[in-house]
């Protein structure tokens, strides 16, 4: 156990001390001494007071009002379809593995109330398909849809074309072959048996080559980059693509932390895959999002750049409370609840600066279905952080632990912070990519219904039946079997929840396969919820 720990030590120390240097450099480089006016830098020539919410570009409600201003949003259309081939390849790809993902998904829910469910196959085990979804969700739907995400918002941020997008389709096909593979073997049996890294080492090889060809364009683009200040979405996005291979590297080494050493890295790397790698990703992505559909910059820039900076200190650590009680030293579990508390610091620094910029612009959520799907996402970030960081808590802790109250946790952030960002940034990103509006409304807001409300069901459910049952674990005299009985209609209710967000899936998987095609009429008009919503200057 003390090599192990002193080994991540070392790393953390390492990790910690690149980003000193980092810090050294954005110093030295003025990325700090910008004032609010960086806040602009996402904003061409004079857009600043006009909103960007999904139209294509020739009809856009800003075209530029001199040359110079015309020039900028020409550019920008340029930057968007030079990246169009690799980030259609990455979110289609996203989109399929969330169909299996959510099929999985709904097969396990399923199996914790009427375990006869498929019970006659090994193919459909529990201890099978659980993981099959866990993997599906994580690496194939949230990691390949951010990506792709990424690779379409950083031209935009870098004011320049993408470099290389052929190195990104080849990252997505090797990635690709790697879930395929990850897959087939856990449903054959053969895993690593840690969660969140159950896919065979030899197969995680594919996954390290496929997005260190992902980086290149991304890398040379940075290079190539038109813009001297780095805005704060950059930050995240460069930040999550050096951390995942140092995480993913160091957790998938083969035969190196056996028995509890194990544990220790595995929800070590577990929480950091979530804090380091896609949170990153839709932080980013709604310091973008929000405040060019709302035509405004951010309230505080220097407000985000410490959000960034406090994330980067504070989360490496936060994963070992999840093994409270363990047979781990406890200075290191007291020093992980501490991060967990002080985590608090980034994620309100983050909700002042995204629920800030919307204040008095709340009208607009009726009108945009990017804007609905990205705030609520926000607003499940700032809330699924603070329940985290309470959650970290030893008096807290002691009744949700091993409870159904950590998959509802767990689902408010991976699902219902992360997804609903990447949900509004494809309904963003696709009409700009495809020359296309999107075809139906009532099929935006019939996605977004079933999403929304299957989640609020799947939440409120685990998170009542975890606490009822943390509670009743800590009563001796209470038989467990009668702990189970009584958690049956919560386990109900999850499945219905979670068969909502399934059919809200397949909603939106149509919907983004008719944009493909060009389905329904041509329109000169952004699809908004509401049918004769005018765009206005905020």
């Amino acid at each position: 156990m003390t090599p192990t720990i002193a080994l991540l030590l070392i790393i953390t120390f390492l990790l910690s001390t690149v980003g000193l240097l980092l810090l050294i450099w954005s110093i030295a480089t003025n990325q700090f001494s910008q004032s609010q006016a960086a806040a602009r830098t996402i904003f061409t020539p004079g857009e600043e007071g006009h909103i960007e919410d999904p139209a294509r570009e020739e009809v856009s409600s800003f075209q530029g009002e001199n040359k110079v201003q015309h020039e900028a949003v020409t550019a920008r259309w340029i930057a968007d379809h030079s990246s169009k081939s690799a980030v259609l390849t990455w979110l289609s790809s996203a989109i399929v593995w969330l169909l299996i993902g959510s099929m999985y998904g709904i097969f396990s829910s399923i199996k914790m109330h009427y375990p006869e469910f498929l019970a006659d196959s090994q193919w459909w085990t529990f201890g099978r398909i659980r993981p099959m979804h866990l993997n599906a969700v994580t690496y194939g739907w949230a990691s390949m849809a951010g990506i792709g995400v990424v690779l379409f918002l950083i031209p935009r941020l870098f004011k320049t074309s993408l470099r290389g997008a052929k190195y990104a389709i080849a990252g997505a096909v090797i990635w690709n072959i790697g879930m395929l593979l990850g897959l087939g073997a856990i449903n054959m049996g053969l895993s690593d048996g840690q969660e969140w890294l159950e896919f065979p080492w030899q197969i995680d090889i594919l996954f390290v080559f496929g997005g260190g060809l992902c980086a290149v364009p991304l890398l040379v683009t940075c290079a190539k980059r038109k813009v001297q200040h780095l805005y704060v979405s950059s930050w995240y996005f460069l930040a999550a693509l050096v951390w995942f291979p140092f995480l993913f590297f160091i957790a998938n080494a083969p035969y190196l932390f056996p028995g509890a050493t194990g544990a220790t890295v595995n929800w070590w790397f577990a929480h950091n895959v979530l804090g380091l790698w896609v949170t990153p990703l839709g932080i980013g992505t709604a310091y973008y999002l929000i405040p060019k559909i709302l035509g405004r910059p951010i309230i505080s820039y220097k407000l985000s750049l410490i959000g960034f900076w406090s994330l980067a200190l504070f989360y490496s650590q936060v994963g070992i409370h999840h093994i409270i009680g363990g047979p781990i030293p406890t200075w290191l579990v007291t020093l992980s609840i501490v991060h967990s508390v002080m985590m608090s610091v980034p994620v309100i620094t983050v909700a002042i600066n995204h629920h800030g910029t919307m204040w008095g612009h709340f009208s607009r959520l009726k009108d945009s279905p990017t804007l609905r799907f990205v705030w609520i996402g926000a607003l499940m970030y700032t809330v699924s952080s603070l329940q985290g960081s309470m959650e970290a808590l030893r008096s807290i802790n002691v009744i949700t632990h091993f409870t159904h109250y950590t998959v509802g946790h767990a689902h408010l952030g991976m699902y219902a912070f992360l997804s609903f960002i990447l949900f509004g940034a494809v309904y963003f990103i696709m009409p700009r990519l495809t020359d296309w509006e999107w075809p139906w409304r009532r099929m935006i807001s019939l996605h977004f219904w079933l999403v929304a409300i299957g989640i609020l069901i799947y939440f409120v459910s685990l998170t009542t039946a975890g606490w009822l049952q943390g509670l009743a674990l800590l009563d001796a005299k209470t038989p467990f079997l009668e702990i189970v009985q009584m958690t049956i209609p919560y386990l109900q209710a999850r499945t219905l929840g979670g068969s909502l967000m399934v059919l809200g899936h397949i909603v939106f998987a149509v919907h983004f396969v008719a944009m493909l095609k060009h389905s329904g009429r041509a329109k000169n008009e952004p699809t908004l919820f509401r049918v004769n919503a005018q765009e206005v200057s905020s």
